[in-house]
């Protein structure tokens, strides 16, 4: 961990650790070994979870900058919250149009989710739609010179530059489509299950971009509570008593 921590990040170092710790938790079951002396080792803290996200104003320009055949995909990344690997490998038997969804099979977490899709999502895949017919198991983005993982993510951030947007990255439109969902009014429950995280610290990054909802929900008690019996008037403390007498003796 020591020799790690000086060569790579925080989370690197994490995540190697995880997985020995695995291995040795593995060998310490099959009596390889008795005992996992990982166990007890405690992993560097990682660095708070990156938040970039774009204004609606930055997403048009972006969009626009961007070549015809980058525009559906980025559309779906920013309207879907899914990942480039999701939306790249997705297959036109995951597309229910008419329910206005997508079921991806399985995620990075292992898991399979649905994806509920908006009108702006829609319009997306209608773009890409094959007029002379398809093959069910086609894939939506089908591999091309243009259109591989390396290249969707470098031709997004050369129009980023030309629009004169900086440090923002591909994923980056996954956090995009997070905080706006929690800035209109979205629970930190729903955007976690709408991502597809597990463990509802990853969405809770967002919990601070919707201050009017929070304030929103606390309103909510008056309506829960109804009117509650009225309250004595406290008397003040002993030294603003103090100063009202002094000013009044003063006036007089």
């Amino acid at each position: 961990m020591t020799e790690r921590s000086g060569e790579v990040s925080p989370g690197t170092v994490i995540r190697e650790l995880n997985v020995l710790k695995h291995l040795l938790n593995c060998a310490v079951a099959w009596e390889l070994i008795p005992v996992n002396h990982a166990h007890g080792a405690k992993p560097p803290k990682d660095r708070a979870g990156r938040l970039r996200y774009l204004q609606p104003t930055e997403l048009h320009a972006v969009l626009e900058t961007c070549p015809m055949w980058l525009r559906p995909i980025v559309a779906l990344l920013v309207t879907t919250g899914m990942r480039r690997s999701e939306v790249l490998t997705l297959r036109w038997l995951d597309v229910d149009r008419n329910g206005k969804r997508i079921m991806l099979p399985q995620t990075k977490n292992g898991d399979g989710r649905i994806v509920w899709l908006n009108d702006l999502a829609c319009q997306a895949l209608d773009s890409v739609l094959p007029q002379n017919g398809y093959k069910r198991t086609d894939r939506v983005f089908p591999a091309s010179a243009h259109i591989s993982p390396e290249n969707v993510s470098l031709a997004f951030l050369r129009a980023c530059r030309r629009v004169g947007i900086e440090d923002f990255r591909l994923h980056d439109l996954r956090h995009t489509a997070a905080s706006w969902l929690r800035m209109t009014g979205s629970d930190i429950g729903t955007v976690a299950d709408l991502l597809g995280h597990k463990d509802l610290r990853m969405a809770k990054r967002y919990q601070h971009l919707s201050p009017t909802y929070l304030q929103a929900a606390v309103r909510g008690l008056d309506t829960a509570y109804g009117q509650l019996p009225a309250f004595a008037q406290l008397p003040a403390p002993r030294e603003i008593q103090i100063q009202r007498k002094a000013i009044t003796m003063w006036s007089r």
